[in-house]
């Protein structure tokens, strides 16, 4: 059967999409963020997946304030790099996984959770860059991916709560698809910060490795933190941070951590990246 072997966390700022295509990750500024994903490199050609189901956050560019699905998932054979206004980042087409996304779509509807189904979308560098991060620029991407978009842009978002029990009904509906996969869980976004109104730049490194804590061993108690205080204590934007707990739902009760890094800045984001495997004694 398919089994989950491991969670990944990331921030998927744009600008660590637009330093890598430019050539500009050996620059000083951009050194110390990229060194933090050298282990990562490492570690995940070591460990490849078969499949990544990548949760992440569109920013209007496969949906708009007309359509605003909570949960939607992607299930077509590829997904295209979006145009987010300066032409598609120059990155591989994304391969997916239809069999086990729409294996993934019934079991996850039928356990009463409305996702939405998704048979052509564009993915933008919320997908895109954590995929460069962990596997830099290669010719293809080396592995299938599922992506898994949700509502954070337009309030109601979802709780953590919600998102921790999606990260749980997922690894149920993976363990019960029949062909023997590695998968991993991605959840990225955050972490702390803001880009608009009065607050703009606004970073919290206190909340930020509070929340990298108890994501870690106490994900229960994280998962019913409101909406409002994401909001107050990391900015407007933070709320991207219930995506992870789906990815760590999806692990595990208790994980090992294999890699932890934290960086401000990047652009104007606090950047956290975790790695989390399942079979922690």
């Amino acid at each position: 059967m398919a089994r989950i072997t491991a969670g990944v966390a990331t921030s998927h700022v744009p600008a660590i999409g637009a330093a890598l295509d430019n050539g500009r990750s050996g620059e000083d500024y951009w050194k110390p963020l990229f060194a933090g994903y050298d282990f990562s490199k490492k570690w995940i050609a070591e460990d490849k997946p078969d499949v990544v189901i990548l949760v992440y956050n569109d920013h209007a560019s496969a949906f708009s304030l007309e359509l605003i699905p909570t949960f939607a998932i992607g299930c077509a054979d590829s997904f295209q790099p979006a145009d987010e206004g300066w032409g598609p980042r120059p990155v591989p087409v994304v391969e997916g996984h239809p069999a086990l996304a729409w294996h993934l779509a019934e079991k996850l509807i039928l356990d009463e959770f409305d996702m939405t189904i998704v048979n052509r979308m564009d993915v933008d560098h919320g997908l895109t860059v954590p995929l460069s991060l962990m596997f830099g620029q290669p010719q293809a991407w080396p592995c299938k991916v599922i992506p898994l978009a949700v509502n954070v842009v337009q309030y109601p978002p979802p709780t953590g709560n919600r998102c921790y029990n999606l990260g749980k009904a997922i690894r149920r509906a993976v363990e019960s698809f029949p062909e023997d996969l590695k998968v991993q869980v991605w959840g990225t976004g955050g972490m702390s910060h803001q880009l608009q109104g009065p607050r703009a730049g606004l970073i919290n490194r206190a909340f930020d490795n509070a929340f990298l804590d108890r994501l870690v061993d106490d994900p229960v108690a994280q998962s019913k933190v409101p909406h409002l205080d994401y909001v107050r204590e990391a900015g407007s934007e933070g709320i991207e941070l219930v995506m992870w707990l789906i990815m760590r739902g999806a692990l595990d009760d208790k994980v090992k951590v294999a890699h932890r890094f934290y960086h401000v800045p990047a652009s104007n984001t606090a950047v956290g990246h975790l790695i989390l495997e399942n079979g922690a004694a």
